[in-house]
């Protein structure tokens, strides 16, 4: 088989991998008042139960640092996703607050280390193609959060259990992510991921990482913002009814797809920091509208602006440490990577307190300023490879790996 056959297999394995992430994501987040139910786990300490999740995929974001240096990041994905799913499928089987903390503290480990080498497989097979690919995955996963998040719907419409409500997918997608495991490709290099032989960054190249880490912390301060907050903000701010209420996360999540899914045409059209200034600003704008709304609808466009505008950040990052570090990118992956789970925790809490202590519209205006903060270090997305396409386009690169064995 050709190599480019092999690049368009593990584009379209690493893409269903995305995809089976963003339903596993949203079949979990989108039923925490069934979990909670289940296990009777009280208010007070569902917070440390959320809070620990994403603690934990730091930690194991941290070790898949490591790990990469002495496996390929698609044999690290061959064996986290699965687990992903299966801890899922446990959340669901227990009785005992013990049952749903071992079950979380295993969903937790293992999607951090899926996440990083998700993530590492696409800047490689983005370096392989020579064109920007990234935002496609990322739209993948949005395509996936949708369905799980309608998935967990039709669970809750129809009164089944969260081990019912999950079964079906677990059933399903796990044997199809490790038949599709084996097409899982990686790019060949001087110091291929994989082969032992990537380096840690020094202080030196942290340095330069870190304004990308600040970007990618910002943004899901942005995202787990909408996230937590949307429903809640619509109805007791802006004084809509509970149905309308859960519209404006769906609204999100479709504008997300749509930006991902066109995004990876802007960057080959302008370039990564045309494309990162852009959705920053439209970002900024939403929070700006949704601070302001004198009513439902007017959140509601503000929500979708958020959409469009967030979209586009945190692929882009992923692809500029990439780049920024050819020869230790999954190093740098895997650390930048610890600040989307820093985001997710501070993100919540932090309107949160702000809406409790002053005011819920105020409240909006922080992760606005937080998500414009990525204006002053656009120029960190912009080194030499940041624009693909017509006229940008490098060779393809033919060395590359199968199977999850990269070269």
């Amino acid at each position: 088989m050709t190599a480019d056959a092999w690049l368009r297999r593990g584009r379209g394995a690493l893409g269903f991998s995305f995809f089976v992430q963003g339903v596993t994501f949203a079949l979990l987040v989108t039923r925490i008042p069934a979990i909670q139910d289940q296990y009777g786990i009280s208010d007070g300490l569902l917070p440390a139960f959320l809070a620990a999740v994403p603690i934990l995929a730091g930690v194991a974001s941290v070790a898949t640092e490591h790990l990469v240096k002495r496996v390929s990041p698609g044999s690290v994905l061959r064996w986290a996703q699965p687990l992903v799913l299966l801890s899922l499928l446990g959340v669901g089987a227990g009785s005992q607050m013990w049952h749903v903390a071992l079950a979380l503290g295993a969903f937790g480990l293992s999607v951090g280390a899926l996440d990083a080498s998700m993530n590492m497989l696409g800047v490689s097979l983005q370096h392989a193609y020579g064109r920007s690919i990234m935002l496609g995955f990322h739209a993948a996963y949005s395509l996936g959060g949708i369905v799980g998040a309608s998935a967990a719907w039709a669970g809750a419409h129809w009164h089944l259990s969260l081990f019912t409500s999950y079964l079906p997918a677990v059933v399903v997608l796990l044997p199809l992510v490790v038949a599709g495991s084996r097409f899982y490709v990686g790019l060949g290099s001087g110091a291929a991921p994989g082969a032992g032989q990537e380096k840690g960054l020094g202080a030196g190249g942290f340095k330069l990482l870190l304004p990308l880490c600040l970007v990618m912390a910002c943004a899901y301060i942005g995202d787990s913002t909408v996230s937590n907050w949307s429903a809640k903000y619509l109805q007791d701010v802006l004084g809509s009814s509970e149905q309308l209420a859960t519209v404006p996360y769906n609204v999100y999540m479709v504008t997300t797809l749509i930006g991902r899914a066109v995004g990876d045409l802007g960057v080959r059209r302008f370039g990564a920091v045309a494309v990162v200034r852009a959705g920053t600003l439209v970002a900024a704008l939403g929070f700006g509208v949704v601070a302001a709304a004198p009513a439902a609808w007017a959140g509601m466009l503000g929500f979708t602006l958020l959409g469009i505008g967030l979209c586009v950040i945190v692929p882009q990052t992923f692809a500029a440490a990439g780049r920024l570090f050819p020869g230790t990118s999954d190093t740098a992956i895997a650390r930048l990577n610890i600040f989307n789970y820093v985001g997710f925790l501070i993100g919540s809490p932090l309107v949160g307190g702000i809406g409790d202590a002053w005011s819920y519209r105020g409240a909006m205006l922080v992760p606005m300023a937080l998500v414009l903060v990525t204006l002053f270090y656009a120029r960190s997305f912009g080194v030499e490879g940041a624009r693909y396409g017509v006229g940008h386009e490098r060779p393809r690169v033919v060395d590359v790996g199968r199977g999850g064995n990269e070269v």
